[in-house]
């Protein structure tokens, strides 16, 4: 069976990956971060911590690691995990439904 993302179903999962990026996740959130971190592409958003535990930018890694480096954007810098990966679900999510997420990390 192959999963797939309905966002008006699946939009309820939103509000629980910004109150807990990191963590167990009910199944119905982990069925959708499956999906959604498996581009088909082969390009993966990955996280880059420049400074440990203080900043993390984004970066793209290409399908085949032996293609080129990973390219890191200079901005925005994160300066919590958690809000990094609330920044790759957005993207991640607008990729797959082509909807935005306009709601920040924390209000």
């Amino acid at each position: 069976m192959v999963y797939k993302i309905d966002a008006q179903s699946d939009r309820q999962y939103i509000e629980e990956f910004r109150e807990k990026p990191i963590g167990a996740h009910s199944p119905g959130l982990q069925r959708l971060l499956n999906i959604i971190r498996n581009d088909p592409s082969g390009y993966q958003i990955v996280l880059i911590c420049r400074k440990p535990f203080a900043e993390w930018v984004l970066g793209t890694m290409p399908p085949n690691r032996l293609d080129g480096p990973i390219v890191i954007e200079e901005g925005p810098v994160f300066s919590s995990r958690e809000e990094a990966e609330w920044e790759v679900f957005r993207r991640r999510w607008r990729k797959y439904t082509g909807e935005d997420i306009n709601t920040p990390f924390r209000d």
